[in-house]
């Protein structure tokens, strides 16, 4: 895996652990100043919803930084290709559910890892 793919899926690895402390540890003190278009009274009430989402974001960058620590460049990879595509599919899916700007968080990012890999 070049340098430019490592260093792209180590920046999607950080912004999604990033997430995973937001949405567990944070969603009722530091991420109300994230996501401003949740009315204030709603993180309380979603705590648990938000805790679930952040786990799975902290699958996603699991993922991606044990593709980064497989020695065999194949399986290095494909291992990160398959968590690339999980990311773009959930971007895609936040942006057209949810905000888009979570096109330009998740699945922009993705893409470009996607594209380093390939190219």
């Amino acid at each position: 895996m070049n340098t430019i793919s490592q260093l792209i899926i180590g920046f999607i690895a950080f912004v999604h652990l990033y997430i995973l402390w937001l949405e567990m540890f944070a969603w009722t003190t530091r991420a109300k100043k994230v996501f401003k278009t949740i009315p204030e009274d709603q993180f309380e009430k979603t705590k648990v919803l938000a805790a679930n989402q952040g786990l799975y974001n902290g699958f996603l960058a699991a993922g991606l930084i044990w593709s980064l620590l497989i020695g065999e460049a194949t399986w290095s990879k494909n291992v990160a290709l398959f968590f690339l595509g999980c990311v773009l599919v959930a971007g895609i899916y936040g942006a057209l559910t949810a905000s888009k700007r979570i096109f330009f968080v998740q699945a922009v990012p993705a893409i470009l890892g996607l594209l380093s890999l390939l190219f």
